[in-house]
Formats: structure tokens, C-alpha cells, sequence
């Protein structure tokens, strides 16, 4: 009789039940990938990877991908840390480096035409570089566009928004968004007069947040 209820015990537990129990891993959480595209719901567990002694999950087999190509772009980041050097171009095909702006604070914010929460954040951007320039603060909006004609599409659209603070393309060979490991925009990074990235917000951001963090720096 023992040996019959053991059996249908066993035949009751399923080979997932008890991988799932062994590993730990929750029938749901948030995604490392998706959350930092603006995705704030748990999702069903497809995957998952350790790194640093952490483990990370996510909803399917290419998210995990994703995260194992580059899984320091996906985690918490370390702050403060040096920012990486860059070149831009201005929209009259002048090279900008972020060497121009050295003792200045400065919001670094990756955007492209197309991106529609990059487009409604920018009137928050004019108002922080208007609040906040003369005080040492630098807005510079850099585009991520592509194409021969981005420099003409950039101008246009720059011209129908009417931000004034410098508009820049993100069009070298290396670009800086790949150096800043952005992988979901709108991305800002504040860096401080000393050249360190002290906060950033990817893939939208609370802009009472980002301007605590600027009076924070300006005192």
C-alpha cells in the first residue's frame, strides 16, 4: 500500500514541478530585458542566467540572449563611474566631443525622431536647460537617426519643436550609444563636472528625478 501512494506521488509531481523547485525559479518575474524597455509587469518565466552570483529572468529564450551578449548593459548600474568618451556631430557636420563641456554638468539624453516618449520628454529638457544653464547645467540631445538624409530630418524636426538646447548626430563610426550601452531609448545620463556619469534613467525617466538629481549636482 506504501509503495502504491508513493507511486501515484511521484506520478503527481512532473519533471518541470520539481526542476523549478530544486533551481528556485519563481513561475513569474519581472523580465531584465523588458523592464528596462518600460515593461513593469511580471511575466511567465522562460529563462534565466546568473552573473556576479545573481540570477536574472526572463520571458523568453531571446531575451536571455540578449542579456548573455552584454549583461552589464542590463543590470544595476555602477555609480559613480567614468563616462566613456564620444564624438557627435553637430547638424552643420561639426565634430562635438564630450571633452567641449569639460567643468560643465551635463544631461546626455539619446533620442531619435521616431521615438515617441523621446519627442513628449523634450519640452521637460527645454525646461531644465532653461532653468538651469546658467548655472552650469548643459542639455545635449543626441540623436540616434540613421540614413544619408538624418541630418535634414533631424534640422526639420528640431525646427517644428523648437528646442534650443544643442541637438547633435549620433552618426560616427563608433557611435556613442553603443558606448553608453543604451538598448533602450530615451536614455539620459548626467555626467558631473569631474567627467562621471553620477545618475541615468533608460527608457524614460521621472523628470522630478532627473531634476533633483541636477540641483543636487549644482549646489
Amino acid at each position: 500500500m506504501y509503495g502504491v501512494v508513493l507511486s501515484l506521488i511521484v506520478l503527481l509531481v512532473s519533471p518541470s514541478m520539481l526542476q523549478a523547485k530544486e533551481s528556485g525559479t519563481p513561475d513569474k518575474a519581472l523580465c531584465s530585458v523588458c523592464v528596462l524597455r518600460g515593461e513593469g509587469e511580471e511575466e511567465k518565466v522562460k529563462a534565466h542566467s546568473e552573473h556576479d552570483g545573481k540570477v536574472y529572468y526572463f520571458c523568453s529564450k531571446g531575451c536571455k540572449k540578449e542579456f548573455d551578449q552584454d549583461p552589464t548593459a542590463y543590470i544595476q548600474p555602477q555609480l559613480p563611474r567614468p563616462a566613456p568618451q564620444f564624438s557627435v556631430e553637430s547638424l552643420t557636420g561639426e565634430s562635438v566631443d564630450l571633452a567641449n563641456y569639460e567643468g560643465k554638468l551635463v544631461l546626455l539624453d539619446f533620442w531619435a525622431t521616431w521615438c515617441k516618449p523621446c519627442i513628449e520628454a523634450m519640452p521637460e529638457l527645454q525646461r531644465l536647460h532653461d532653468s538651469f544653464s546658467e548655472k552650469g547645467l548643459v542639455v545635449l540631445g543626441v540623436s540616434i537617426d540613421e540614413g544619408k538624409d538624418r541630418i535634414k530630418k533631424i534640422r526639420k524636426f528640431v525646427d517644428k519643436v523648437g528646442v534650443s538646447y544643442p541637438i547633435l548626430s549620433d552618426a560616427m563610426a563608433t557611435p556613442a550609444w553603443h558606448t553608453f550601452k543604451v538598448k533602450a531609448i530615451p536614455a539620459l545620463f548626467l555626467i558631473d563636472q569631474d567627467g562621471q556619469i553620477v545618475a541615468q534613467w533608460l527608457g524614460g525617466a521621472d523628470v522630478r528625478s532627473v531634476e533633483n538629481e541636477i540641483k543636487k549636482q549644482l549646489q
